[in-house]
């Protein structure tokens, strides 16, 4: 028990030196490194992202020249560059086509969710709540993505994961589960990735 609190203190020292807000970086960053999400130039839609450590990552990523939204119903208290918009809004109700506006005419190149609800001590609801906000992020992911373009959501293991597995495969060309090593020990968080958006079905066609 000793050495996993000794690993897990290293993240959350690594990220005060580094000057993130939070350990939640080292997913980000571990994610990006197995499946190359972020490119220079890229415009992505961070979603859940409070206090600010994937924004910091993915701006740093997609460079002055790239685009970052960063969408939380809490206030960004950090200094971020300039290439970053901050909109507070609940990402269950907010309006898609206001972020729309703010990306390519052709969509987004990514949206990451790293969003999760408070937990409540009780495996089964904290589960379904977590599989809500995942079910959003991937419909919002659906609508602002361009084709190619790559998905990230944050969902906690449960009855619903497999669901969740299969609405990704049914968006994505490609997709991967990944745990990083940063997660704690006792958590039972996993992130599911998708691939290459397919192109969505032409509604005028016959």
């Amino acid at each position: 028990m000793v050495g996993r609190r000794r690993k897990q203190d290293h993240f959350a020292r690594r990220a005060k030196k580094e000057k993130y807000p939070a350990r939640s970086i080292y997913k980000l960053e571990e994610i990006d490194t197995k499946v190359h999400l972020f490119k220079p130039n890229q415009k992505v839609v961070d979603l859940g992202a409070a206090p600010g450590s994937w924004t910091l990552y993915v701006a740093n990523k997609v460079g002055p020249a790239g685009h970052v939204v960063a969408i939380d119903r809490a206030p960004m208290t950090i200094n971020l560059p300039g290439h970053v918009t901050t909109v507070e809004a609940n990402a269950l109700d907010f309006d898609i086509s206001q972020i729309r506006s703010l990306g390519d005419p052709e969509g987004f190149d990514a949206v990451i969710s790293d969003m999760a609800p408070k937990t409540s001590g009780h495996r089964f609801v904290d589960q379904t709540r977590s599989y809500q906000l995942f079910a959003r992020a991937l419909e919002i992911g659906a609508e602002l993505l361009r084709p190619g373009g790559h998905f990230v959501g944050k969902i906690f293991q449960g009855e619903d994961f497999e669901t969740a597995r299969e609405e990704v495969r049914r968006l994505f060309e490609k997709h991967k589960i990944i745990r990083p090593r940063s997660v704690r020990t006792e958590s039972y968080e996993i992130y599911l990735v998708g691939l290459c958006r397919l192109c969505p079905p032409d509604p005028n066609a016959t």
